[in-house]
């Protein structure tokens, strides 16, 4: 048997309005591509590449896409089991069902993660309008009204989300509401982790994608039901909420409940530690550097909100690092700390960036996630 997958515009002003369509994809009756409504260009791009009005299975809930961070993006087939793992999974995880505040965009697979886990505890979430972007006094809000239920309360952020709620007291106040706050779709700064727990706001890192119904690791140990393994230094990652497979692609990445990501990763004593990813690494004068550890290096410098590190090609290195970041931070700031940092034996001298460039703001593709090959354009 067989659907025809159906376009599901998702409206940032009113993403409550898809549930009633959720619950049919998720009892079988219907097969939904989630795109964003007020995104045309992203919107004609999975029309374009993930076929709706094609026949699809019809024991797939939903195709929901990858970011494209790395070219076209592909159409992971999620069936009710998988995203029903993965909500039950996460409730188990922080302690029981909640409430839940919507404050990502549920035309990807975290905001659809937290509509779906409301719908198995049977509530209706709250959210935030994002029409107009993430504003920190409508979350606020959002989050007292949940308080007064007197339930268990939970919410999912992006870094920069959670870096701008923790700018401000009201913010602050707010998140301190909640049980856990997941934070995921891209590493987050350590220094950003480290405030959050001074201000006994419980932040809780997650990893994952579209291809495992969302975050399957949660602060680096795999949630009820999750498996993961690292071969050749790959991370794969296993279990009841890994995608059948891809729209309209075989590929080995996602094949036998397992999905071979695209990171490099560590494991031990059961504690997964996510080093980057493998095909952003960048070989200069024949040495190869993972650019999230030279980030994560610039984060803990005092100044730097956000950084991004990437190769540019070069005749005599191959390719020559350089790094894009935001904050207040001057250049020789910049480079008096990593000095220190040198010293200290955490980077090595070949990994100091031979540009540096300051900007307004670095360049997104999805929820929380910075286009790299953008970044790469401004040197």
């Amino acid at each position: 048997m067989t659907h025809l997958l159906e376009l599901l515009p998702v409206d940032p002003a009113n993403p409550l309005a898809i549930i009633p369509a959720l619950e049919e994809a998720l009892t079988g009756q219907r097969t939904l591509l989630p795109v964003p409504a007020n995104d045309p260009a992203r919107t004609n791009l999975l029309r374009n590449t993930l076929k709706p009005g094609a026949p699809v299975d019809d024991d797939i809930a939903l195709v929901v896409a990858t970011s494209g961070s790395t070219g076209t993006p592909k159409g992971a087939l999620l069936t009710p089991a998988n995203l029903i793992a993965s909500a039950d999974a996460t409730h188990q995880a922080l302690g029981g069902a909640g409430q839940w505040l919507l404050a990502m965009p549920a035309a990807y697979i975290a905001g659809i993660q937290v509509l779906v886990r409301s719908m198995v505890a049977g509530v209706e979430p709250a959210f935030v309008d994002l029409s107009r972007g993430f504003s920190v006094a409508e979350f606020a809000a959002r989050a007292t009204e949940l308080a007064r239920t007197g339930e268990r309360t939970y919410t999912a952020l992006t870094p920069m989300q959670l870096a701008k709620a923790t700018s401000t007291l009201q913010g602050i106040d707010a998140l301190r509401t909640f049980d856990a706050v997941l934070v995921g779709g891209a590493a987050t700064n350590p220094r950003l982790l480290d405030s959050a727990r001074k201000l006994r706001i419980n932040a809780v890192t997650t990893y994952g994608s579209s291809e495992t119904s969302g975050g399957c690791v949660y602060d680096g140990r795999p949630i009820a039901g999750a498996r993961v393994k690292v071969s050749g230094g790959r991370i794969h990652l296993g279990g009841p909420m890994v995608a059948r497979g891809y729209r309209n692609l075989d590929s080995p990445d996602l094949a036998d409940g397992w999905f071979r990501t695209s990171d490099a990763g560590s494991l031990h004593s059961g504690h997964l530690t996510v080093l980057g990813r493998v095909d952003h690494v960048i070989d200069s004068g024949g040495l190869k550097l993972h650019p999230e550890v030279l980030e994560n290096a610039l984060l803990r410098i005092d100044g730097v909100t956000a950084a991004c590190v990437v190769g540019k090609q070069d005749a005599r290195l191959g390719e020559r690092i350089c790094a894009a970041y935001t904050g207040s931070a001057s250049v020789p700031d910049i480079l008096d700390a990593l000095a220190e940092a040198e010293d200290a034996g955490e980077i090595a001298h070949w990994q100091v960036p031979k540009e540096l460039k300051v900007v307004p703001a670095l360049p997104q593709l999805g929820p929380g996630k910075v286009d790299r090959a953008a970044v790469r354009e401004l040197f």
